[in-house]
């Protein structure tokens, strides 16, 4: 939870922070843009320190850089010195969650494993209503400093809390083994990723690419509206309060909270039509509701925002049906690779949404929260359409060529000549 805050931390002060560091809408986009592409980064590093050293002390020191991030914003006297904050901030969120999935594998049986992600994802996305709501209330009674310093006081807490209290792996165990006490079965757990053969040998499987493709396009559009959009949308765009915007950003936090255990059921229940059942209508609702917003003319009624933030809550959820395909189409000795390879298409496609946005209002004349206007932000947003194009076609393709790799479908036979 303290992580996906420190995380969406600018979610609900985008104005605030374009106003204090007199950052237009490309330089505000580098705040988010840079700090998931140090998150996707540090995922190969952070595995082969997991391997290393276990999860107590890399969490630590996640915690410590989360905290100096916050810190270091807090007290920023430009934004040169406030992006690279957030770079620090997304170094140590990244060796949070896969510390985390580490736990569960090492103190939980194995046949567990499976709701206790589900149930930490859940947990998780909590602490995007924490910077939604009490982070800006904060700041709006109080001073930029004290509320970041706030939040980096909370994660030195926490890192101390994490050292003293967490252990790598139960104390009768020697290292950190997975256990199926169904079986018996003892597993060693690894969580780095294979950066020779195995990056290939998982790329060459269409199925690798479908949840490539897949975690591609059903969660950027959330992504950029949760992480730093959406806000300014809602309150300079559409003329929205404070409370209604923030209202509508908490829905969709708890919408996606509330469908993911049902989305994975169905996931499960349809392992060969998943991608056509649960992940194009995913992004067909996505795209439809933002086009019925862009397309309405003056400011959107209340009921049609509810319905966008709503279809903006399943991308969360249907983008962890790409980890379904890693795991069925890969053994799993390339299952961390393949996983890695899944994580990345997410990353790339939001820091592409969140950064052609931002460069779409300044191309306009609207990049400052004095400019900002509703029909900018009805522009900006149409950059959405072509990525959302491209990973559907992908994931069309994709889908194809594994059904016919699995043998569910047949390849077309060649064309014979006239």
């Amino acid at each position: 939870m303290l992580a996906v805050t420190n995380r969406t931390s600018l979610a609900a002060v985008g104005i605030d922070t374009a106003e204090r560091f007199q950052a237009d809408a490309s330089t505000l986009s580098m705040f988010a843009v840079l700090q998931l592409g140090i998150y996707g980064a540090m995922q190969i590093p952070v595995g082969l320190l997991l391997d290393r050293y276990g999860a107590r002390p890399i969490m630590t020191i996640g915690m410590v850089l989360m905290a100096a991030g916050q810190l270091a914003i807090a007290f920023a006297p430009n934004v040169g010195i406030a992006i690279a904050a957030r770079l620090l901030l997304g170094a140590g969120d990244a060796a949070v969650f896969p510390s985390v999935l580490r736990l569960i594998a090492t103190w939980f049986p194995a046949q567990r494993g499976p709701l206790m992600v589900q149930l930490t994802g859940i947990l998780g996305q909590l602490g995007q209503i924490v910077a939604i709501i009490p982070l800006a209330a904060l700041l709006h009674a109080t001073s930029w400093s004290i509320t970041f310093g706030s939040v980096a006081g909370l994660g030195i807490l926490f890192a101390v809390l994490v050292a003293l209290i967490i252990r790598n792996h139960p104390p009768e165990r020697t290292a950190d083994v997975s256990v199926d006490t169904s079986t018996g079965a003892i597993t060693t757990v690894t969580s780095s990723v294979d950066t020779r053969v195995g990056i290939r040998a998982a790329w060459s499987h269409p199925g690798t690419r479908l949840a490539f493709w897949s975690h591609f396009t059903t969660p950027f559009a959330g992504t950029a509206f949760i992480m730093l959009w959406g806000m300014p949308f809602l309150t300079a765009g559409e003329g929205l309060d404070q409370a209604e915007a923030a209202a509508l950003m908490s829905t969709l936090v708890l919408v996606s909270i509330v469908i993911g255990p049902f989305m994975g059921q169905l996931s499960s229940r349809l392992p060969n039509v998943r991608s056509r059942a649960l992940v194009l209508p995913t992004v067909a609702a996505q795209a439809i509701a933002w086009l019925c917003v862009i397309a309405w003319p003056g400011p959107a009624p209340l009921w049609l925002l509810f319905a966008l933030v709503i279809a903006l809550a399943l991308g969360g959820p249907a983008s962890m049906i790409a980890f379904d395909h890693a795991r069925t189409h890969n053994p799993s000795h390339r299952l961390s690779t393949a996983t890695g390879i899944t994580n990345s298409g997410g990353f790339l496609a939001g820091l592409l949404a969140v950064f052609l946005i931002g460069l779409a209002l300044d191309l306009q004349g609207a990049g400052t929260p004095e400019t900002y206007s509703l029909e900018a932000f009805r522009v900006a947003f149409l950059t959405q359409v072509p990525l959302w194009l491209v990973g559907g076609f992908f994931i069309s393709l994709e889908r194809k060529r594994t059904r016919i790799h699995i043998g569910l479908d047949r390849p077309k036979p060649p064309r014979r000549p006239r």
